[in-house]
């Protein structure tokens, strides 16, 4: 699974060679890998590590420095668990951040873009469906000074039509950008 934040878009390649794969094998997650080994069209790429699950679906977690799968004792705030109810802690399995064979999904991120395009990650742009609510990030996003009237920027999302009725948009509600 691959990633390229600046457009936004995500491939997934099915890769059954074990040539190729090799260069991920005994990486962390956060470590940066050139990508030249998945083919021409990726010279010059540079992939970052940002996690995986393995066979049975257990996700890696940063930190712990094995490539097997271990059982840890988790409490509220730590990631990859949930809190269900107040003071509880429980013991689950979670898979180390080395990379080895036993992946079967590795979730890759693009750091720095190579020559060529690749056909539907770096060439096309994914539109967002949800635009920022706040007016901080709305005026972050558009350079926008205090003077400027936030409204008229608001990203107002198209509904879909109902027979015989004109189509209607929908977007944040006013309060949150005057106050």
């Amino acid at each position: 699974n691959i990633a390229y934040p600046a457009t936004g878009c995500q491939k997934l390649l099915k890769i059954d060679d074990e040539k190729i794969l090799s260069v991920f094998y005994d990486k962390r997650i956060g470590q940066e890998v050139p990508a030249d080994r998945l083919g021409d069209e990726w010279k010059g790429y540079i992939l970052k590590i940002s996690g995986g699950n393995d066979l049975q679906g257990f996700c890696m977690m940063q930190g712990v420095l094995t490539n097997t799968r271990v059982r840890l004792l988790f409490k509220d705030g730590m990631p990859n668990y949930r809190l269900r109810r107040s003071g509880v802690r429980k013991r689950k399995s979670v898979r180390g951040c080395i990379v080895d064979s036993q992946l079967s999904v590795l979730d890759l991120v693009i750091k720095r873009k190579g020559d060529g395009e690749i056909t539907g990650l770096t060439d096309v742009t994914a539109h967002r469906r949800l635009g920022p609510k706040r007016v901080g990030k709305i005026r972050k996003l558009f350079n926008l000074s205090k003077e400027d009237d936030v409204r008229q920027y608001v990203d107002h999302r198209p509904l879909p039509e109902k027979d015989g009725k004109k189509a209607r948009t929908k977007a944040p509600k006013n309060q949150r950008h005057i106050t």
